[in-house]
């Protein structure tokens, strides 16, 4: 019997079965990894300039900096080094992401699988642009992967049987390698399994009670009782983030695509509820959306950033980072619906939107992207820089600095570069190094505009957008003693082709 079979034999079977389905999906999927130069997400240009450190460390041409030995948050960072030790950092960074793309999708279709006892083929569409939502936006790939990989470890876990738990046990450690968020999303929701698995009855009503509990209790710790820095600020109402809040990134254009996708989904559960006349044929929805109800107070009782010492860096954005766990079991809710092909024709719609939308913004960071190298690759190498770009007002990602970081491998350094100095990435810096700081906030207030550069910071160059009706036009300028990086004065030379003036401090 099939269902005898462990969860890895019968997903090979799977694989097998529909594999003239699932190629083509994949390939459609790494689309967007190829339609341009670069692959424009965020922190990706941190992950790429911060890789091109390691490699410089490990032949000696990084004064000032080390390699710490951190089992943690460090997958994507291994591969994309190694990997780019063969192909070089423009290959590597596709082929890396795309290696991540592939885990997330599958994991997350796996899992929704296996919550839902059917294939969600109709809700495909929903998965691809979960896949390529805040947190790959955001370029939180070290996150993305240990999502991704939780996801296959779980989907293995729902199997049942022992040698599918021990199998989804050994992805543990590979999963805490690329971030201890996702190790926390993959134990916690096997250790709520397991004990569930072992209450009788009504009392495995118990478990979620507790976990929100031990929640509430955790927020009012965190709210009255601790000395450190909480910050509970969101830009919205808390019931914003049920996991739709994944779609919303770049414009105003992704939020009304967020609530047509809402209402689309709460359309399709209001046609099938005519059709499930009986109790006992709501039965399936159960588990996922007791897990979707457990995931989205949870998020909610979290503070959105936290600092443990004034020393230390911020902890931030735990809460838009975590609705990626409450969409995927929202959609798990969704895939126990009767699949009808309108449906699919509905979300495949919404998700050619998506993608549309996201085209056009990928095309903007790219011209910005070249107009940082035209600039920079006429300074001489070596020089160090101070980048201050901002993203267009009003959107959701603003990572638009790193765009300098990418642009700089091989080439100059980003002194004002947070990672070294704040000791939580593998790559740190040591007092008095030439390529980075050594202070954490040193570097934060570099960026923002609130530090006063001395005589030994020197020589800095800034990088920015000098005209705020036209953030594609991106000039530099030399830093001075008694300047900050928010002063701007008439610019050296414009990315744009534009006639520029010398700037002056």
């Amino acid at each position: 019997m099939t269902n005898e079979l462990s969860a890895v034999v019968r997903g090979w079977q799977f694989f097998c079965r529909y594999a003239l389905r699932i190629v083509p999906i994949s390939v459609l999927l790494l689309v967007p990894c190829v339609w341009h130069r670069h692959v424009e997400a965020g922190d990706l240009g941190s992950h790429v300039y911060n890789a091109w450190l390691a490699q410089l460390i490990g032949k000696g041409e990084a004064p000032g900096l080390y390699l710490a030995h951190q089992w943690h948050n460090v997958l994507f960072d291994f591969l994309l080094l190694h990997v780019a030790n063969v192909v070089g950092f423009l290959a590597a960074e596709k082929i890396v992401i795309a290696l991540a793309v592939l885990i997330f999708f599958w994991g997350a279709f796996a899992l929704v699988a296996a919550m839902s006892g059917q294939a969600p083929w109709f809700v495909t569409p929903c998965i691809a642009m979960l896949t390529y939502g805040y947190s790959f936006n955001m370029g939180f790939f070290n996150y993305y992967f240990s999502l991704g990989l939780a996801c296959w470890s779980l989907a293995i876990f729902l199997g049942g049987r022992r040698s599918d738990r021990l199998t989804a046990l050994a992805f543990l450690p590979i999963i805490y390698v690329a971030h201890p968020l996702g190790f926390v999303f993959a134990v916690g929701t096997m250790a709520y399994l397991a004990l569930q698995g072992m209450l009788p009855g009504v009392w495995k009503y118990a478990v979620p009670v507790l976990v929100i509990g031990g929640f509430v209790a955790l927020h009012w710790v965190l709210a009255t009782k601790v000395d450190f820095d909480v910050d509970w600020s969101k830009d919205d109402p808390f019931y914003v983030y049920n996991g739709s809040d994944q779609i919303v990134l770049y414009g105003a254009q992704y939020a009304a695509l967020a609530r047509i996708a809402v209402m689309f989904g709460v359309i399709c559960v209001v046609a099938d509820t005519a059709r499930r006349r009986a109790w006992s044929a709501w039965k399936p929805f159960a588990f996922p959306l007791e897990l979707y109800a457990v995931a989205f107070v949870v998020t909610a009782l979290l503070p959105e950033n936290l600092q443990i010492s004034p020393e230390s860096a911020w902890i931030g954005l735990l809460v838009t980072r975590l609705t990626t766990i409450s969409a995927i079991f929202g959609l798990a809710v969704l895939a126990c619906l009767t699949p009808r092909k309108w449906h699919l024709a509905g979300f495949a719609l919404i998700a050619l939107a998506f993608f549309v939308f996201l085209n056009d913004d990928m095309i903007y960071f790219n011209q910005v992207e070249s107009n940082v190298d035209l600039l920079l690759w006429n300074l001489p190498y070596g020089t160090r820089v101070i980048p201050t770009l901002t993203a267009q007002p009003g959107w959701r990602i603003q990572f638009a600095g790193h765009l300098v970081d990418r642009a700089c491998v091989g080439h100059c350094f980003t002194y004002s570069n947070y990672e070294p100095p704040s000791g939580q990435f593998r790559v740190r810096s040591q007092t008095g190094s030439p390529i980075a700081t050594d202070s954490y906030f040193k570097s934060v207030n570099m960026e923002g505009g609130t530090y006063v550069f001395q005589a030994s910071d020197l020589p800095l160059v800034q990088i920015y957008q000098c005209d705020r009706s036209n953030l594609l036009k991106i000039c530099l300028r030399e830093l001075a003693v008694g300047d900050q990086a928010k002063t701007f004065g008439p610019p050296v030379a414009g990315a744009d082709g534009s006639n520029a003036g010398k700037a002056s401090p």
